[in-house]
């Protein structure tokens, strides 16, 4: 079981992490892109990395926007350095901010 971060631990992570917020036990964005096959083909790129990572988002595509939610099942629904660390490869992908 990966242990959850602590309110300071996910303070400190945030800042590196443009556009994340923490919304209760999870990290949280959306991802506003010029078109429906622009944020599809952003999803199936994201899915690669979480596929890889075993850790899978909670996430809703409604036509150009993306919306993900991050927190650890193993850990309650909490967040854990898993969460930090698909935030910032997500984040890597993202052309978008």
């Amino acid at each position: 079981m990966t242990p959850p971060l602590s309110s300071a631990e996910i303070a400190t992570a945030l800042p590196a992490l443009p556009g994340w917020t923490r919304d209760g036990d999870a990290l949280a964005k959306t991802f506003t892109f010029a078109s429906f096959r622009e944020a599809m083909s952003f999803m199936v790129r994201v899915g690669f990395e979480a596929e890889a990572a075993d850790h899978h988002p909670d996430w809703t595509n409604v036509y150009n926007r993306v919306a993900i939610r991050l927190n650890t099942h193993d850990a309650g629904g909490k967040i854990t350095a898993k969460d930090v660390a698909l935030a910032k490869k997500i984040q890597a992908i993202s052309w978008v901010g």
